[in-house]
């Protein structure tokens, strides 16, 4: 039996090894002036992450979750897990961020705004929808970014500035219209596949400006990998958009 909840929202937070940042990331969602509740998926961190979630649930067993996995398995899948949990769940509104302060937690109210109120079934917290936005990033970093987005919209075809960002807030029922076991990517390419999914079945996607912080302490999970599979990964999906039944439009 699907479990009662009094928050339309949850964020999905991945971590390996952030014990510097998970206490004050959930403080500062818990804080906000909307209800957000709070789902950790965390892989294993030998660091003790886990077990300062646990320390928080104990005090905050209604808001705060804890879903721990028993190894690195990629930040797709650790996202899979999570929007898996939340559709058990009574959740309108399902958001990714990251654990590390990149993203702004006061950004969330606009970007479920953005849903809410403004029409989105699926809204992106973008770096590059009003210019470069980005803080504290080596230059290179920020020219692979910002050109591997341009390369993702020139190959999918979809108007979305800032197709690998991971700061996203999708309905419930975009979730639910795709078949989460279906999904490829596992890297920085499943932030793309997702996007360009729910762009292929019709749904509404909205960027809200933000303004993109690199992180202050702990480790970068950036490699060299992941931003291949990204850009290989975008020519396998816009191959298989041609044919495959699962990008097909579910609203006319």
């Amino acid at each position: 039996m699907a479990e009662a909840v009094k928050s339309d929202s949850i964020v999905i937070i991945p971590t390996y090894n952030e014990k510097e940042n998970i206490a004050n990331i959930i403080d500062a969602v818990l804080s906000l002036p909307h209800r957000f509740d709070v789902l950790v998926i965390d892989d294993n961190s030998p660091d003790g992450t886990a077990s300062i979630v646990q320390g928080i649930i104990s005090e905050r067993p209604e808001r705060v979750h804890l879903l721990q996995r028993k190894g690195k398995l990629g930040l797709g899948t650790a996202y899979i897990a999570g929007f898996k949990w939340a559709l058990e769940r009574e959740y309108e509104y399902v958001i990714e961020m990251d654990a590390d302060f990149s993203h702004n937690p006061a950004d969330l109210l606009p970007l479920r705004a953005a849903c809410h109120e403004g029409g989105a079934d699926l809204s992106v917290g973008s770096r590059y929808i009003t210019g470069v936005n980005v803080v504290n990033w080596p230059m290179g970093r920020v020219v692979m970014s910002y050109y591997a987005s341009a390369y993702v919209r020139i190959v999918t075809g979809m108007k979305v500035r800032d197709t690998t960002a991971g700061f996203v807030c999708y309905r419930r029922k975009v979730l639910e219209s795709i078949d989460l076991d279906k999904v490829e990517f596992k890297g920085y390419a499943f932030q793309i596949e997702m996007k360009f999914t729910a762009y292929k079945k019709g749904f509404i996607i909205k960027e809200v400006p933000i303004i993109f912080v690199n992180r202050v302490l702990g480790t970068s999970k950036m490699n060299s990998s992941i931003f291949g599979e990204a850009v290989f990964g975008v020519i396998k999906l816009k191959v298989e958009s041609l044919y495959k039944k699962k990008f097909k439009p579910i609203i006319k």
